[in-house]
């Protein structure tokens, strides 16, 4: 009994061994098979996600490179683009040129402020028509920002090696209209031309001259020119009447009989001095003395109507009071 029952013993110890055994050689094997698939499932969301980002940025470039390529310029053009473009710019040309009459019209009316009325005329002509072509490109025919980079490119080049000239004059003007060495209005002198200012353009400047010629003198000129401003702004300016007198005479009378001369003219502006200067000169070997009256005109229109007035008064005055022989003067 003793013996059957060792027997059974042992036998029920190796079967729990081997059960034991096949246990964990079971887990063992399972545990590469949870593991591995794990891993796959790693690789195939990172695999996804990966190709996800490739995929929008792919997509992401091809929109980019679909905005910034210009659509054909024909699609911006059409009858009707055309016809409001037509008519944006005749009401822009008609409201200007109302707009800049009725300154003139208004500034003629008014002395003292004639200059400054007449120094926003090239402002309203030069800023009316940028507002004018802004208006009808982004307005009608509203090009994306491609085709703007693109034509603006293009017409950088074009004017840069074509028109040079015109952007030197173009920028001149703009300058003059900022720095206002002179505006519309003003008796100026450049290089050997002296006149007033009627009109101050992109282009060029337009003086009268005394002899009442329209002078055209650009704006790139002007920029490396010197420029005498007589008036700066004002209605007034100075008026300077030479007159050749002979070396004896008396000077004190002489300065007395010129400055009443000058203040009874009906060209006169009293508020400010009026001077007498003599200078020795010597013309064909005879010594002269050179009198130079200094007085300011009321309204720069009468400068040489001015200039002869006090020729006139000052010359019949001196015959008159018998300062000078009539000889002496010729």
């Amino acid at each position: 009994m003793k013996n059957k029952f060792l027997v059974i013993c042992i036998l029920l110890f190796s079967c729990c061994v081997f059960s034991q055994q096949d246990t964990v050689l079971t887990k063992k094997t399972e545990i590469p098979i949870i593991t591995k698939t794990k891993d796959s499932i790693v690789l195939e969301s990172s695999k996804s996600t990966s190709d996800s980002i490739t995929n929008s940025l792919k997509n992401t470039e091809k929109s980019i490179a679909k905005e910034l390529t210009p659509p054909p310029i024909w699609e911006f053009f059409s009858v009707g683009k055309i016809v409001w473009s037509l008519i944006f710019i005749f009401l822009g040309y008609f409201l200007i040129k109302f707009i800049v009459s009725a300154l003139e019209r208004f500034s003629e009316k008014s002395a003292n402020h004639r200059i400054t009325i007449k120094g926003l005329i090239p402002i309203v002509k030069i800023f009316g028509w940028i507002f004018i072509f802004i208006l009808i490109i982004m307005g009608i025919f509203r090009p994306p920002a491609a085709t703007l980079i693109a034509v603006s490119a293009s017409l950088g080049i074009a004017i840069g090696f074509a028109a040079q000239d015109i952007l030197k004059n173009i920028f001149g003007g703009v300058m003059i209209l900022l720095d206002r060495p002179f505006q519309v209005g003003d008796k100026i002198e450049t290089g050997s031309y002296y006149g007033e200012v009627v009109e101050i353009g992109l282009r060029s400047i337009r003086i009268v001259t005394p002899d009442d010629s329209l002078v055209s003198i650009p704006n790139g000129e002007l920029m490396n020119k010197s420029v005498s401003n007589s008036n700066n702004g004002e209605a007034n300016c100075q008026v300077v009447a030479e007159i050749y007198l002979p070396i004896t005479i008396d000077t004190y009378k002489i300065r007395q009989v010129a400055i009443e001369a000058a203040q009874v003219s009906k060209y006169i502006y009293l508020n400010k001095p009026i001077t007498v200067l003599f200078f020795n000169e010597v013309k064909e070997r005879r010594s002269y003395l050179k009198m130079r009256l200094k007085a300011y005109v009321v309204d720069i229109r009468y400068e040489f109507v001015f200039k002869s007035d006090l020729t006139e008064i000052v010359i019949q005055q001196l015959l008159i009071e018998n300062l000078v022989d009539p000889k002496d003067l010729n």
